[in-house]
């Protein structure tokens, strides 16, 4: 197979990452996912990853970069639960410069399994809040990648134009596990229904007007 037909993902074993999975099956690359573990609460993540990757039929590299949150702990609420959750959007549910580390180690799999292009999920309704899943961001950071491997590497954010809720319709044309995610800044036996996560998922749900297949706390 040649470089051009592999991807890597990286799958968070959230909504967006993981309809970014499955749109990288059906064009057709063969995938290989990334999962990290960066200290996060929400460990369930990981298990959703795992799920989603097993839909697809391939198994996702799991990496351990736990010590992370020794570094994030000061700043955001998702490794830190003395730091307040709330429903809407603030600086505490930043991970500086997370996407920035997955895709540095997203290059460093791609050039050791011959793929030529690294997906992940970020969209148009997280580019306004978060600087890494600006076009800016991830432009710059190819230009690094081929900079620092001499190889002509992508990175690529394909619903970078789209609405959350365009990614759920994705998903759904595809028949696509959609209960298998997980969103929830938390590791409760459901999704807590209040973090600002859990919150965009139902607006996405609802505007996309298509039935949530999510179990909610509240």
């Amino acid at each position: 197979m040649s470089k051009r037909q592999k991807c890597v993902v990286v799958l968070s074993g959230g909504l967006d990452s993981a309809v970014v999975a499955y749109w990288a099956k059906n064009q057709g690359y063969k995938v290989y996912p990334l999962t990290f573990k960066y200290g996060q609460i929400a460990v369930k993540e990981t298990l959703a990853a795992k799920k989603i990757a097993q839909a697809i039929g391939i198994n996702t590299k799991i990496i351990d970069l736990t010590s992370l949150k020794d570094i994030f702990n000061q700043t955001t609420a998702l490794v830190n639960r003395d730091i307040p959750l709330t429903g809407e959007f603030n600086t505490a549910i930043i991970v500086p410069f997370r996407n920035a580390i997955f895709l540095s180690t997203a290059v460093a799999y791609a050039v050791t399994v011959g793929a030529c292009k690294i997906f992940y999920g970020a969209h148009g309704s997280d580019e306004p809040f978060y600087p890494d899943c600006r076009r800016e961001f991830y432009e710059a950071f190819e230009k690094a990648a081929k900079l620092g491997t001499d190889q002509d590497i992508a990175i690529y954010a394909p619903y970078i134009d789209k609405r959350k809720a365009d990614l759920i319709k994705a998903g759904e044309e595809w028949k696509m596990p959609l209960e298998l995610t997980w969103s929830c800044y938390l590791d409760g036996e459901k999704h807590c229904g209040q973090c600002e996560s859990c919150i965009n998922r139902k607006n996405a749900f609802y505007e996309a007007d298509i039935l949530d297949p999510t179990e909610y706390k509240d």
